[in-house]
């Protein structure tokens, strides 16, 4: 027999597949979408999707918060290294009334300096600081005693408002008050207290 090449034609599977598809649907009682039909949906989906990643994000303030004095303070995230128990503090004698004292962490030695003393706040012993924020600014370590650490926060930056005079950065309107640590670390700030 001789072989006609134009008989025999590829079997193109995908359009096969799509056949049977059709089919089974129309067997089930469904509807049946053409393919045309079926690419304007996903396009229509895809923009959709592409147009709600371009949406303004509201930019926000990510800091750690805690409690101290009876008021709440945060610090920005980014200047946080770890929070420790306040366990193990070592006395500095001749230190300064704002540093309570010192703590070994991570193998280096912090200085932990008490709130209520640089501002000023009204507070119990040494009972009540059952935790340490221990923060890094320009290659320094110090800590904050603090009474409790609530957590990490989102502060919307359009929510935020200019604080009193003070180490302060920003003021939320649930008078949540973010400290700037540059001049908390200030020998005038200290003063202040």
């Amino acid at each position: 027999m001789p072989a006609d090449d134009t008989k025999f034609q590829p079997i193109d599977f995908e359009e096969l597949k799509a056949s049977l598809d059709a089919a089974q649907m129309l067997l089930e009682g469904g509807q049946v979408v053409s393919a045309h039909r079926r690419r304007e949906v996903l396009h229509q989906r895809a923009v959709a999707l592409a147009s709600s990643r371009h949406e303004e994000r509201q930019e926000v303030v990510t800091v750690l918060a805690f409690q101290v004095g009876g008021e709440r303070y945060a610090v920005r995230i980014e200047l946080v290294d770890h929070v420790l128990e306040a366990r193990g503090m070592c006395a500095l004698p001749g230190a300064p009334r704002h540093v309570l004292g010192a703590l070994l962490s991570r193998s280096r030695i912090v200085p932990v300096l008490d709130l209520r003393q640089l501002l000023g706040l009204e507070g119990g012993g040494m009972s009540d600081l059952s935790k340490v924020v221990v923060v890094e600014l320009e290659d320094e370590a110090f800590g904050l005693a603090a009474e409790v650490v609530d957590g990490r926060k989102e502060l919307p930056r359009a929510e935020l408002s200019q604080p009193p005079a003070g180490p302060f950065l920003f003021l939320t309107p649930d008078r949540l008050t973010v400290l700037d640590l540059t001049q908390l670390g200030n020998p005038a700030a200290a003063r202040r207290g």
